[in-house]
């Protein structure tokens, strides 16, 4: 099953340049630079994953984790760490990809749903 991974970040240039060395059957990217990115990217698909740059001040990243949360019940989020800069990005985004490779989330009957999803129980 395809998968659908946003990327964001501080630099749109270091965002399209993972993309570009990630290309893999099965995984579609969308990248952004801010909170409306991100929220604008849930709006316009199914977003599996979530990974965000380390570059980004804590506030930012706080904000574009809940904007995950508020926007889907199902979708992961992950943060690179500030110390290894921009370099470390793509080795983080490929190690959480191959961690993820053969995660599929499956809904419990005891999962308190919170995205206001219209079958999610919030709302």
């Amino acid at each position: 099953m395809a998968k659908t991974v946003l990327l964001l970040g501080v630099r749109a240039d270091l965002l399209e340049a993972v993309t570009r060395e990630l290309q893999t059957p099965g995984i579609e990217f969308l990248g952004g630079t801010g909170v409306s990115d991100a929220e604008s990217a849930f709006r316009q698909a199914d977003i599996d994953h979530v990974i965000i740059g380390g570059g980004l001040d804590l506030e930012a990243r706080a904000a574009m984790v809940r904007a995950v949360f508020q926007s889907s019940d199902r979708a992961t989020a992950h943060m690179n760490d500030q110390m290894s800069g921009p370099e470390g990005f793509l080795p983080f985004v490929r190690a959480v990809l191959a961690g993820l490779g053969g995660y599929e989330p499956r809904e419990s009957p005891n999962a308190i749903l919170r995205a206001g999803r219209p079958d999610s129980g919030a709302g």
